[in-house]
């Protein structure tokens, strides 16, 4: 794999402003990041609705015919989602349902499905244990590459110092090393663009930037290391 350049005094001068509340102020309207982090968790924080055991396990197992039986997804470019943060998944089910993200596949699963239902996919699959997918650690030259981007970036700023997420971020430790591959590449050229903060940040990167990334993520364990260790 070959190295790469962190961009050069013009974009770090750009991209330092990432930092901080750079996100919130230039991408988004708002002050501070702070209020626009509560506003879409006041979005989302919706009651848990109660449904039957039958009709949430029913509806898992439609989901389970591609993210698997037991959460190890059918294929490589499929994200886990066992174990995933709840307000995540159900932001995603709602972006497939109204478009703000395209996935054919999504679109066909999610038209019958009401917002009820969808409340109770993600409390079901927030619940589940994430699987262990024994993807290799990253070598350690690959690694360094990672954490300069992380650097550059400030990617602990949203998804956390371990990479495990928030009530509105995902988890990224132990996800699928090409799915993740797949997504920064599609935020990259634009495909996907449901956070324009990641489009904005992909994009200041050059391709071969995001092979490194991914290869790291991938290769953490799901368990969040307890503090001090």
């Amino acid at each position: 794999m070959r190295g790469y350049a962190i961009p050069g005094s013009n974009r770090d001068r750009k991209f330092s402003e990432a930092r901080g509340d750079w996100l919130c102020s230039s991408l988004f309207g708002f002050s501070r990041f702070s209020l626009f982090a509560s506003m879409i968790a006041g979005l989302f924080a919706f009651t848990p609705v109660t449904a039957s055991a039958d009709s949430v396990n029913d509806l898992a197992q439609v989901c389970s015919g591609c993210h698997g039986e037991k959460g190890v997804p059918i294929d490589k470019s499929i994200p886990v989602i066992w174990g995933q943060r709840r307000e995540y998944i159900l932001k995603e089910l709602l972006d497939f349902k109204t478009g703000h993200r395209k996935n054919e596949t999504m679109a066909g699963i999610v038209d019958s499905l009401t917002k009820t239902d969808m409340e109770a996919l993600a409390t079901y699959f927030s619940k589940q244990q994430w699987p262990k997918l024994d993807q290799p650690a990253a070598p350690a030259d690959v690694a360094h590459q990672a954490q300069e981007v992380f650097s550059a970036l400030n990617c602990r700023g949203c998804h956390q110092d371990h990479f495990q997420g928030d009530y509105v971020r995902p988890s990224l430790r132990g996800q699928q090393e090409d799915y993740l591959l797949k997504t920064m590449t599609d935020f990259h050229t634009g495909e996907r663009n449901n956070y324009p903060g990641m489009v904005a940040l992909m994009k200041s990167l050059d391709e071969s930037q995001l092979k490194p990334v991914a290869t790291y993520l991938a290769g953490l364990p799901p368990e969040v290391p307890v503090a001090g260790e």
